[in-house]
């Protein structure tokens, strides 16, 4: 028996296995068996005595009476397509050849975040010897293009490597004795 039971529920176990019915106590609804839909109320019992069971004599419930797939989108099931899968035919607009994408692509990083791109110890080395060499945060390595002036840096210079910077971010990363490094 297991010891994870309370010992009333153990007692139930007990009188349920035996075949007996418990005295005046029902068992818990964990260990009942799962509740299945009365045999009376299914639809092979309410069809019993209509022929076809209500897939009709033509077809005889058989093949794809719409069409497969998507079949008919424009034709007999325009209604649906219209209503829940507007603009699905038809073209708009005019064709970009070789569009690149990636040229207006330049993800962003503030000052205040930029600390976040070094590791732990790089930032407790640093912080215990600030007359050592800067460290150097490569926001373009991280994923970051463009170097933002929102929030402070620590006052200890650090070298950060970007594609761009906006005026701010440079003038607050020269006032705590850092450099900007473009990168292309």
């Amino acid at each position: 028996m297991s010891t994870f039971c309370s010992p009333r529920i153990q007692t139930l176990l007990q009188e349920a296995k035996s075949r007996t019915k418990p005295r005046g106590l029902r068992i818990p609804f964990l260990f009942q068996p799962a509740s299945k839909m009365p045999t009376k109320k299914t639809k092979t019992r309410k069809l019993r005595g209509h022929v076809s069971h209500g897939h009709g004599r033509i077809g005889k419930h058989r093949k794809h009476p719409g069409g497969r797939g998507n079949a008919g989108g424009m034709h007999h099931h325009r209604i649906n397509f219209d209503k829940y899968h507007p603009g699905y035919f038809g073209k708009v607009g005019m064709r970009h050849y070789h569009l690149k994408r990636s040229a207006t692509h330049c993800p962003t990083i503030n000052l205040d975040k930029l600390w976040t791109l070094v590791s732990e110890q790089t930032r407790i080395n640093h912080s215990k010897k600030p007359d050592g060499p800067a460290p150097i945060i490569d926001a373009v390595h991280a994923g970051y293009y463009k170097v933002l002036g929102k929030g402070k840096l620590p006052k200890q210079p650090v070298i950060v490597k970007a594609k761009f910077f906006s005026r701010r971010a440079e003038e607050k990363i020269k006032a705590v004795g850092g450099a900007c490094v473009l990168m292309a």
